[in-house]
């Protein structure tokens, strides 16, 4: 179940951009119970994400099945770690991470072909997310 995003992953189209739905709701959650409980979730998604999809990928018998969404929540998180907690700053990351990972540029898609297991799912999405934050960062910065 976490590792389909309690189902969002079960979506037949773009099932990480649902994925990635689920996290900016569970960060706007997170974030109206204080920097204390998102600090706390993020780290918890983060740290369990290589055991919760690397189980979920035994069970399936596929690498990276398309519907283990938990490294998106993951990786939006990061994303958002250092941003201020506005909606535009929710929807700016939002398409920032969705881009990173989606169009893998390297580093990013180098960890994708060569890490595997449940480090291997979690790895790319985290690196997509610490990109897409520094870009996001750059935006705030010249806005």
């Amino acid at each position: 179940m976490l590792a389909f995003g309690f189902g969002s992953g079960l979506s037949k189209k773009a099932p990480g951009t649902m994925g990635t739905v689920l996290a900016v709701i569970l960060f706007y959650g997170l974030m109206l119970m204080g920097q204390v409980w998102y600090i706390s979730g993020l780290v918890l998604v983060v740290f369990s994400g290589s055991w919760i999809c690397g189980e979920a990928s035994k069970k399936l018998g596929v690498h990276d099945h398309g519907g283990i969404v938990w490294d998106e929540v993951a990786g939006y998180l990061l994303t958002m770690y250092w941003a201020p907690f506005t909606l535009q700053n929710m929807l700016i990351g939002f398409i920032l991470f969705r881009a990173f990972d989606i169009l893998k540029p390297w580093p990013i898609n180098w960890l994708d072909k060569h890490v595997s297991g449940g480090f291997g799912i979690m790895i790319d999405d985290i690196l997509a997310g610490l990109m897409a934050a520094a870009c996001l960062q750059g935006l705030l910065y010249i806005i």
